[in-house]
């Protein structure tokens, strides 16, 4: 049902229909919709555990709590390759691109955005996605040699300054950029 309607799409009765057993059932045994698309994507981690750590000690060093728990399972072995398929679904597919971002977006992190900062909570969680995805890609995907050897400890560090900044800082006015794309002479 996720993968022909998309994540929003995608109803909790639809899917219970679908499979021919009761709506309270599908929520008894996964409580949420964002929990049955972990459990049917098998994510390696609760969405709902990762969101409760990094709110746990409100603004100020929500970026680093973010990356840390982010890191925790990217390196745990076990739970890398269920995320690496995802991202490689994600990365090959629309269909898959598509219900990532929707379920990313809505579930984590504006959920994120808006209980920390809630002006520009959109933009905020764009920033910090683009942020992560990026590093996520070059360390386990592309496996640029500088990240992918580099202690976690040390990448948190140097990038823990701007997801916080994305989450919590002035992000400024909005810039007019003249895109004019012939040369002058």
């Amino acid at each position: 049902m996720f993968s022909t309607r998309g994540y929003d799409a995608a109803t909790i009765r639809a899917i219970a229909g679908a499979a021919d057993v009761d709506p309270a059932l599908v929520h008894h045994y996964f409580g949420t919709k964002s929990k049955l698309f972990a459990a049917a994507l098998d994510f390696p981690f609760d969405p709902e555990d990762l969101i409760g750590r990094v709110l746990a000690g409100g603004i100020d060093g929500a970026g680093e709590r973010l990356l840390r728990s982010v890191f925790a399972a990217w390196e745990n072995a076990a739970s890398r390759a269920p995320m690496l398929a995802i991202i490689r679904t994600a990365t090959t597919s629309d269909a898959g691109a598509a219900m990532l971002r929707e379920f990313l977006d809505r579930n984590v992190l504006q959920r994120i955005a808006v209980a920390l900062a809630p002006d520009r909570a959109r933009l905020r969680a764009a920033l910090v996605a683009s942020q992560m995805a990026g590093l996520l890609m070059a360390r386990y995907v592309i496996s640029l040699p500088a990240l992918a050897n580099a202690p976690v400890g040390e990448i948190i560090a140097a990038v823990a300054p701007n997801v916080q900044h994305y989450l919590s800082g002035d992000l400024g006015q909005p810039v007019t950029v003249d895109v004019n794309l012939t040369p002058s002479h």
